[in-house]
């Protein structure tokens, strides 16, 4: 999937800085970007995302900070070396599980949020 996106990306570059129109073509093509950039829908969106991605940046230490406390008080308990050992592993796989499934939450509300930029910058440059 990276790659594909690199030449994506490469062919897109290629495009705009080698097309025979030049300078003028990208000036053309990066004032129509900035036109639906600047629209109110779109900067109200990329708002909504920034702010999503603030609160999911400090949603997943909490849970980094949840785990790591199972993780001690796991150790902590009483009983053989080995059953501490026992527990403390089933708290670093819980834990685990844990952060792994709030990352996916969050990419998901991320990538919804972002789907929903573009869908109003296509509604702009429509418009």
């Amino acid at each position: 999937m990276r790659g594909r996106i690199g030449i994506v990306v490469g062919l897109a570059a290629g495009y705009v800085l080698g097309s025979r129109a030049g300078r003028e073509r990208y000036e053309q093509i990066k004032s129509g970007f900035l036109k639906v950039w600047n629209t109110d829908p779109v900067q109200k969106q990329v708002g909504k995302v920034a702010d999503l991605g603030k609160s999911a940046a400090m949603a997943l230490p909490s849970a980094i900070w949840d785990g790591a406390v199972k993780v001690t008080k796991a150790a902590a308990k009483t009983g053989t070396p080995g059953q501490k050992l026992d527990a403390v592993i089933k708290a670093g796989k819980d834990s685990a599980d844990d952060v792994a499934e709030g990352a996916e939450k969050t990419a998901a509300e991320v990538k919804k949020a972002a789907d929903k930029v573009v869908d109003e910058a296509k509604k702009a440059a429509e418009s």
